[in-house]
């Protein structure tokens, strides 16, 4: 395989991980199918493969992670938030002071975890362009951050 073909391939293996916005889990799929068909070939495609798949399964670990602090406090303070403030009446639902009561901590912290996931996607969106730029120049690039999964 010639030096501008591995670039290449590598440089896709990246890219490939923005499968995940045309199918579910196509950040992981591409990413393998690739690495797998040419990981034999060249050392640098089996490299960058493994960059890229470490990478992805770390952004999902921490995605997982903000999901499940977020996702349950959010749910629970919200709940808090209506059945203190709820009354029943002739199947009429009266929500007395929702409109005026303050965000709880709990609200907050799944909020703030919300930003950080969001913070997350648009970090990862960026390095996987910059990582598709080095590959292409030939270059070795460890995403920061990474669990290494693959070694």
């Amino acid at each position: 395989m010639t030096p501008a073909n591995e670039r290449t391939i590598a440089s896709v293996t990246h890219l490939s991980s923005f499968a995940q916005y045309v199918f579910p889990l196509g950040n992981f799929i591409a990413p393998i199918i690739i690495w797998s068909a040419k990981k034999n070939d060249s050392e640098f495609v089996d490299y960058n493969g493994k960059q890229i798949l470490n990478f992805q399964l770390s952004i999902f670990a921490y995605s997982a992670i903000l999901v499940l602090i977020s996702l349950p406090l959010l749910i629970y303070g919200f709940v808090d938030l209506i059945g203190t403030n709820c009354t029943f009446s002739n199947f009429e639902v009266d929500f007395n002071g929702f409109h005026n009561q303050k965000i709880t901590t709990l609200i907050g912290i799944a909020i703030v975890a919300f930003v950080l996931f969001m913070f997350l996607k648009v970090f990862e969106f960026i390095l996987i362009i910059y990582a598709a730029v080095k590959a292409s120049n030939g270059e070795q690039y460890k995403y920061p951050l990474t669990i290494p999964f693959f070694k």
